[in-house]
């Protein structure tokens, strides 16, 4: 298969068949709604999720509630393992170190949550979703 859409070793990508590739989505379908959303930039313009990404472009998202910045180093010639994929690119310091902050922001406010003694029981659970939002 030939063409500016397929991964290639050093080559180009689309850009969410990039994002989905290096892990920083859990599918592919997320990372084109991503993009789409005009949630993802890359060299500080908003993009499609058919364009081209290559080495030395610059990708920023938000991701939860942090904002990530990254410059793409390789493209991947399948989504593999975590490892391989965190070489394909190199995430900037002012990105990890508001990572950090949130991540130190977060455990902060979880240490100071209240706990309840005993597990809850089905009712409770139930009440709990609904108060969160999540039914």
């Amino acid at each position: 298969m030939t063409g500016p859409d397929h991964d290639s070793p050093g080559g180009a990508a689309r850009i969410d068949r990039w994002l989905f590739g290096v892990r920083l989505f859990k599918s592919r379908s997320l990372a084109a709604e991503a993009v789409s959303g005009g949630r993802v930039h890359v060299n500080g313009a908003r993009v499609k999720p058919a364009h081209t990404v290559r080495p030395g472009d610059i990708v920023r998202f938000v991701r939860g509630a942090v904002e990530f910045d990254c410059t793409v180093q390789s493209i991947p010639a399948r989504r593999g393992p975590a490892p391989e994929a965190a070489r394909c690119y190199l995430e900037s310091e002012a990105s990890q170190a508001r990572r950090a902050v949130f991540a130190e922001r977060m455990r902060l406010a979880a240490a100071l949550a209240p706990r309840p003694q005993e597990r809850p029981d089905k009712h409770e659970r139930q009440a709990l979703r609904r108060l969160r939002g999540r039914e």
